[in-house]
């Protein structure tokens, strides 16, 4: 299957920085760059909209959101957010480095999830820097997270950049520094739906996965520490296919639910992880990533309560999160790569999601 560029036509780029409805605490900020749109806010550094062109219409928001950015103070599925200091489960929310003895807020059954009650994904992040010149803009949001904040150590400066080029590409740079070695993996935590919500469920996208490998998952939802092969399973995406096809196949999780270990070289290096894509509107995401994970999650206990920023309601299967990301649990499986950040350290991985159209 080919690809082409969704970026023809339309505005140069450009960055906008308001605050919302007069409210001084919360800013909505709008990347524009030709014709794809990004919006985003400073509660949880979201995402709040994605407009691209399909083949056939005009811009559609690909992403699922709140209409009333105020809605992002509570978030429970957590729409575009930053999620961290740990994206994904920490099993018992308890970890130890160099012999001491952590405990963490448990906010998933007994796991620690999504970096907690009040992680990243609720806090009012800063903006500390906006760019603009011919080929790109772009935004950083800047955070500080206090020693002890849901029970990790070291004072923590987290800042997430997002920088939209002339190319259709959103590239987000992730960086942080500590003063006491305390785990660290960031993610975004977008869901998609290609048709712009217009369909209710995505499991008739195409998705593709570089991934040969998953983490096993136990009966609590985190790592067993074995590394499976993905051949003959419902989780085989290494040649394109429909979610449809295994969705059923996991009733525990209602969908997938599951951490794929890329395919990837020695290294850190930026390689692409995944392609979706879905056949009416001929709009593809193309997702490249340093990390060494990806999360692929479907909506699962979506359950049609919340109107989204489409005005329409969101359905279970409604949308697909790709989330890129170290693997889940990893402070307790020495062979996972390590997600322990140390002083003078400095934590840096990118992930570019590039918006396309497919090629005819």
């Amino acid at each position: 299957m080919k690809y082409a560029t969704a970026q023809e036509t339309g505005e140069k780029a450009s960055v906008t920085v308001l605050p919302y409805n007069g409210d001084e605490r919360i800013l909505r900020v709008r990347l524009r760059n030709r014709n794809i749109i990004v919006e985003l806010t400073n509660i949880g550094s979201a995402i709040t909209a994605i407009y691209t062109p399909g083949k056939n219409d005009g811009l559609k928001n690909i992403v699922a959101g709140y209409a009333d950015l105020k809605n992002y103070l509570h978030n429970p599925d957590y729409y575009g957010v930053v999620v961290g200091r740990y994206a994904n489960r920490i099993a018992a929310g308890h970890f130890s480095i160099n012999g001491k003895e952590y405990q963490v807020s448990v906010n998933n059954g007994s796991n620690h999830l999504h970096g907690g009650v009040q992680g990243f994904s609720h806090k009012f992040w800063t903006v500390t820097s906006v760019k603009e010149n011919e080929q790109q803009c772009s935004v950083v949001f800047s955070y500080n997270s206090a020693d002890g904040e849901e029970g990790y150590p070291g004072n923590m400066s987290v800042s997430v950049e997002y920088q939209l080029d002339d190319a259709g590409r959103l590239h987000i740079h992730y960086s942080a520094t500590t003063d006491k070695s305390t785990p660290v993996n960031l993610t975004n935590h977008s869901y998609f739906n290609l048709t712009g919500f217009e369909q209710p469920s995505i499991l008739d996208h195409l998705l593709e996965v570089n991934a040969s490998a998953y983490t096993e998952k136990s009966e609590n939802d985190t790592p067993t520490g074995q590394i499976l092969s993905v051949t003959g399973t419902a989780l085989d995406f290494r040649k394109p296919g429909k979610l449809s096809k295994g969705v059923d196949q996991f009733p525990a999780d209602m969908g997938y639910d599951h951490n794929f270990v890329l395919d990837k070289s020695e290294g850190n290096d930026l390689e692409k992880a995944a392609v979706l894509s879905e056949a009416s509107s001929g709009r593809t995401v193309t997702v490249y990533t340093t990390k060494p994970g990806m999360q692929l999650y479907t909506a699962n206990f979506w359950n049609g309560s919340i109107i989204g920023q489409q005005g329409v309601a969101y359905r279970q299967h409604g949308g697909v999160a790709l989330e890129t990301q170290s693997f889940p649990d990893s402070v307790h499986h020495p062979h996972f790569p390590s997600t322990i950040l140390h002083p003078g350290e400095q934590y840096r991985t990118t992930t570019i999601f590039e918006f396309g159209i497919i090629a005819e």
